[in-house]
């Protein structure tokens, strides 16, 4: 099993009959799942769809996407999907970026003007959906698609620069899921809830993880004020989520009358996962363990904290994927020993091929172990390992920083703040020559009241010179905060 449409084969093969996806409108066995993707490999073939194009889609999440995926493989191309939130600014560059032979959007009208290639709407791919396969009719490209070609092209979420492609070769992304689906342990009659969007791996992964796990997958709606009430309808039993995710999980479930949904496992990525927040999971669910992961789109996951030990080393990230490695080096790429502060740099066979189109970054991130000549990724994220060779996450290089004297990350601060009780979301500005250290949050608390709770909490020089509150807490499409949009928002107030 080397190539991404195989991952959906076997599950068809072993669990014809098992439930697979499920959106608002309706549901799907494995072997319908599959029966689709054999159609509308066959109706990219007849678009024109050859080896290696890009197929866009820039849609709301749903089956028919899912099935999309898989025909998109079956036929030997390249599956770039784009959140649907992503605005002119941006789409406009990506499309140029990726080239596509065809784009499939909801709101087909307005992506034509920026793009030469083919657009069609979501109900013209809804309609082929509706045909029935015919016997032979798979349209795997002549010659076999191979794990070397390119499945998926990841753009990233963009908040700070234009987004760039992550390289996704079909052994990588198997290689990936599969590993992260060792520790996670997925599994036939489990329920996956994901309101994530799936343009983001982490969302898109979701469906290779049921597919392995033999189990379904239902599409929520990341801002969907009845979750509570639909997990509980389905019987979720998986939840993956960001933190804003969990925060708006826990105030949902503390206004919700009913039994808890029968979660087993929450899965938190994309930002550090504050304690605080982690508690509030764990009363609102008191049936999962809540499982912290790290990770990167250029080699999907890191490290995965094992759900056995969710409450174990409360500040760690986990343990590395199986079969791949983490190390922390200093400056010049030397590896540190437990306990120091480096870069945390990555090996083994998840990582990615680099970035679509973008040679000079692909350098600086992707480069070869001065000792061994082996490839790795150089994360430009921070942390230390312990004696037993768990993460523990510092922050990105830029998070990191010195402040009358004493070095501190912006995550440190964010979680510390996330510590106070009734903040609800935190961020944290670095100083720079025109400002100093500068918190936004969402929260009822009057500005001070949060600067003196963090004073009780930090060192001195931690403390911000400022908070403002942000009743409308800026995110990007991946659940993150989008500091751009905060340093905006700073410029436009009155000093």
């Amino acid at each position: 099993m080397t190539l991404l449409h195989t991952i959906l084969d076997e599950a068809v093969s072993a669990a014809p009959d098992a439930a697979a996806v499920r959106d608002g409108d309706g549901a799907w066995t494995y072997a319908r799942l599959g029966e689709v993707g054999d159609v509308l490999a066959e109706w990219l073939r007849e678009r024109g769809v050859t080896a290696g194009d890009r197929v866009v889609a820039h849609a709301r999440p749903s089956r028919h996407l899912i099935a999309l995926m898989y025909a998109t493989s079956r036929a030997g191309a390249v599956f770039v999907p784009l959140n649907p939130e992503m605005r002119a600014f941006h789409l406009r560059s990506v499309l140029d970026n990726a080239d596509p032979r065809l784009v499939v959007a909801d709101d087909d009208a307005r992506l034509r003007p920026l793009t030469s290639a083919e657009v069609c709407g979501t109900g013209a791919l809804r309609r082929a959906t509706e045909r029935t396969s015919r016997p032979g009719g798979r349209a795997d490209r002549p010659g076999g698609v191979t794990p070397d070609d390119v499945a998926l092209l990841i753009y990233t979420s963009g908040s700070t620069a234009t987004p760039k492609a992550v390289v996704s070769p079909h052994a990588q992304v198997v290689f990936a899921a599969s590993a992260i689906n060792e520790v996670l342990g997925y599994r036939p009659g489990d329920v996956v809830y994901s309101a994530l969007p799936l343009s983001f791996d982490y969302g898109l992964y979701q469906s290779l993880l049921c597919c392995l796990g033999r189990c379904e997958l239902v599409l929520g709606d990341g801002a969907d004020l009845a979750a509570i009430r639909r997990m509980r309808a389905v019987g979720a039993t998986v939840v993956p989520l960001v933190p804003s995710l969990a925060t708006l999980l826990t105030a949902l479930a503390g206004r919700d009358p009913g039994a808890p949904p029968p979660v087993r496992l929450i899965t938190s990525t994309g930002a550090v996962l504050p304690r605080a927040t982690i508690d509030a999971l764990r009363e609102s669910f008191p049936s999962a363990r809540v499982v912290r992961q790290f990770g990167q789109t250029e080699c999907k996951r890191i490290t995965i904290m094992p759900p056995e030990q969710d409450r174990e080393r409360p500040d760690s990230v986990g343990l590395p994927l199986p079969g791949t490695a983490v190390r922390v080096v200093d400056a010049d790429g030397v590896a540190l020993p437990a306990g120091q502060t480096g870069e945390i740099v990555v090996e083994g066979p998840h990582l990615m091929r680099g970035y679509w189109r973008e040679p000079e970054l692909t350098a600086r991130a992707f480069r070869r172990d001065p000792a061994t000549g082996s490839p790795r990724l150089h994360t430009g994220d921070h942390g230390h390992l312990d004696d037993d060779g768990y993460l523990y996450f510092g922050g990105r290089r830029d998070a990191v920083f010195k402040r009358r004297g004493t070095r501190m990350s912006t995550v440190e601060i964010e979680a510390a703040a996330m510590d106070v009780p009734g903040v609800r979301a935190a961020a944290v500005l670095r100083p720079t020559a025109d400002r100093d250290l500068t918190l936004f949050v969402d929260s009822d608390l009057a500005p001070q009241a949060v600067l003196r709770e963090l004073a009780a909490r930090l060192e001195p020089a931690k403390v911000p010179a400022a908070c403002h509150r942000v009743a409308d807490f800026p995110l990007t499409p991946h659940g993150k905060h989008a500091t751009a949009e905060l340093e905006l928002l700073l410029d436009r107030m009155p000093t």
